[in-house]
């Protein structure tokens, strides 16, 4: 049977003003030219993503940078999709930040949790603001042997560059890890940077930008990893026959 090139939902509120939406493109280029990964790309709002049937047959979906998101209920659906139909997936700064609330809901029964950018005054902050912005910040990170995390870098230790004001609330490590979360990348003081998902295809978030890696003329290794999760996961019959 002949599928279609694999197909990855770019799940954002894309704005040329987000530098990592502009630098989209060519690392699909990159990826294309470089990796013979060629994947066929497209862009849905947050307001379209939790539409019944809106990521239906796509490979993969990497929830981008940007948030306030538009649409938060649009990007919690996003991330709920890849998680519970097995679709790899990717989540960069906002996306770490909305996959670690979407698990927190969803998974550990935590229906009252909340983003602290989007609902300063609640109680059950699971998002909230970093003790030291890391806007424009680069940073070491820690990567966690045998991991996912690992595989997709092919290191133990990278820098990474951020673009965020708010991260984890640690007070719910031990409550996100009881359930089945593991974070697997730390900066050097020990606070989580990087996530997966222990039992899916690919799952795997960040809170620093693997798309600011670089010039932007090669895709970062886990940018990479997600396009050769795309490809098997085509490869495995789930994308639309032609």
């Amino acid at each position: 049977m002949t599928y279609l090139t694999p197909r990855i939902a770019l799940v954002g509120d894309r704005s040329p003003a987000v530098r990592s939406h502009a630098r989209i493109p060519g690392l699909l280029d990159a990826l294309a030219e470089r990796d013979q990964l060629v994947l066929d790309a497209y862009w849905i709002p947050t307001e379209d993503a939790g539409a019944p049937g809106a990521l239906d047959g796509f490979d993969a979906i990497w929830l981008l940078p940007g948030s306030p998101y538009r649409s938060e209920a649009g990007a919690l659906a996003a991330i709920r999709t890849a998680r519970e139909g097995g679709i790899p997936f990717l989540g960069t700064c906002a996306g770490f930040q909305h996959a670690v609330l979407e698990y927190a809901r969803n998974v550990c029964d935590l229906g009252g949790a909340v983003h602290g950018e989007q609902d300063p005054d609640r109680e059950e902050q699971v998002i909230v603001p970093l003790a030291c912005s890391l806007v424009g910040h680069e940073g070491a990170v820690v990567i966690t042997p045998g991991t996912l995390a690992e595989r997709a870098l092919g290191a133990t230790g990278t820098l990474e560059r951020y673009h965020c004001n708010y991260g984890l609330n640690a007070d719910y490590l031990d409550h996100l890890r009881a359930h089945g979360l593991r974070f697997s990348g730390a900066d050097e003081s020990g606070q989580v940077r990087v996530l997966e998902l222990p039992g899916h295809p690919f799952f795997l978030a960040s809170l620093f930008q693997p798309e600011l890696s670089g010039d932007g003329t090669r895709a970062h290794p886990m940018i990479r990893a997600l396009a050769e999760a795309a490809v098997a996961h085509a490869a495995l019959g789930e994308a639309t026959p032609v």
